[in-house]
Order: C-alpha cells, then structure tokens, then sequence
C-alpha cells in the first residue's frame, strides 16, 4: 500500500515513529539515564549555542576566504547538535525541553566573552571548543559505550584547526603587539571556561554523579576531579603554545 493510500487514526492522532536507538540497558539505572540525558541537553545546547556564535563572528572576517572557513566551523557546529538531538529524540525525550535549563548559561558565557574583532573570535573558537572537547571527553570515561561514542563523536571539532593556528601566527607576524592582546584573551577565556564547567556540574546533582560514580565506575574523587582540571589546564596551554600565544 502507498504512502497516499494511508489514512491517520479516526481520532486525529499521529502515531510517532519508533525510537531509531536501542534500549540500552545502563539506563536501568534511573540516576544514571538522567545525568545522561542532562548531559546530552547540555551538549546539545553548547553545539547550537556555539553554532549561532561563530555565524555572528563570521561578518567580522576581513576576506571571503575567512568567512566561509569561519562558516564551515558553524556548520560543523550545526551538524553536532544534529547528532544530539536525533539521540535525545531517540531516547524518548523532547530534545529541546533537555537544552533549555543549559541555554541561559551559555548566553551569559558568551555575552561575557564577546570579541572585539575576528582574531578574538577566532582564538575563541579554538580555545572554548577545544577545553569543552577535553572536558566532555573527560566525562565520557564514565558513560556506557554507546553514550561514550556518541559523544566522542560530538566531541569531534571543527576541522578548521590548521587555519585558525596560520591565521593567528600570520597576524603576530604582521603585527607583534597583536600577540599580546591575543594572549590576555586567551587566559581570560581560559578562566571564564573552567568557572562555567565547574558551575554546571555543580549545579545539576545527576549531572555530577556521572564524574562520582558512573556505570560500571567508581567514578572520580576530589583529588581525581582536581587532577583532571590540572590536565585541562596543561591541554589548554599546549593549544594557546599552538597559536603562537603564551597561556
């Protein structure tokens, strides 16, 4: 029978589809399944959040080449979330519903760290993404395999790495006190960073039982949680050493 020959239910209802994942067997624990799909609300409005940031930051770029590379960061931005929500949906969840506690959050990070020009949008992109990419990868060491993949593969980057480090080196060149500047923004952002990442797992109780205690995982002490950020810390002035940039 053709899609046409079909006609909805005499109530008016629209059968939904079927959930496209698997039940997964970790979400047997209460707890546990809702710091993920807090985790996951979480991720999802970062990825957007981070997505309508860059596409802002684009109209500041001095040449076409440098928006559409700031561009394709926003669309790679865009099609994380993508894999997030479709997982939320998935699972059952009203996605959007999932990222609305997290929204006001990233609003007030942003706001806080606007740039002034391109180069500090740029630096932006490069440090916050790549401090939340270390800091969910962190994270996943505690999820069920199928909770980890997704979200090593959300954690993926952008792909523009190299030009934003040509970029960056290329303008220090051009002009020495820009590296400087460059350089209190990116300890700034640095310290803007890791005060939101400790005030969201704060903050959401079954959130911060995936760091203490996930499936199949003691999870993390306080000294294992402080060396952790001791590891952010060191990836961030690894990164900031890449552009060109002292930490």
């Amino acid at each position: 029978m053709s899609d046409a020959d079909q006609s909805p239910p005499a109530d008016g209802t629209v059968e939904q589809p079927a959930a496209a994942h698997p039940a997964n067997p970790a979400f047997d624990d209460p707890p546990y399944r809702t710091g993920v799909l807090e985790l996951l609300g979480l991720l999802a409005a970062g990825e957007i959040s981070a997505c309508e940031r860059l596409a802002e930051d684009a109209k500041m770029a001095p040449d076409l080449r440098t928006k559409v590379e700031i561009a394709t960061m926003a669309t790679s931005e865009f099609n994380h979330f993508v894999l997030l929500r479709d997982r939320l949906v998935a699972l059952g969840e009203e996605p959007y519903g999932r990222m609305e506690p997290f929204a006001a959050t990233f609003d007030a990070f942003h706001r806080k760290t606007r740039p002034s020009d391109w180069l500090e949008g740029l630096v932006k992109a490069f440090v916050f993404d790549g401090l939340a990419a270390d800091f969910y990868r962190e994270i996943a060491a505690f999820l069920d395999a199928d909770t980890r993949e997704l979200v090593l593969e959300a954690m993926s980057g952008t792909g523009s790495s190299e030009f934003v480090i040509e970029a960056v080196r290329g303008a220090i060149v051009a002009d020495h006190t820009v590296g400087g500047r460059l350089a209190l923004w990116g300890r700034r952002l640095m310290g803007e960073a890791l005060s939101q990442a400790q005030m969201v797992v704060a903050e959401r109780d079954d959130l911060s039982a995936l760091l203490v205690g996930g499936i199949d995982s003691p999870g993390m002490d306080l000294a294992a949680i402080g060396r952790m950020f001791t590891r952010l810390t060191e990836a961030h002035a690894a990164r900031m050493d890449r552009l060109g940039l002292a930490s």
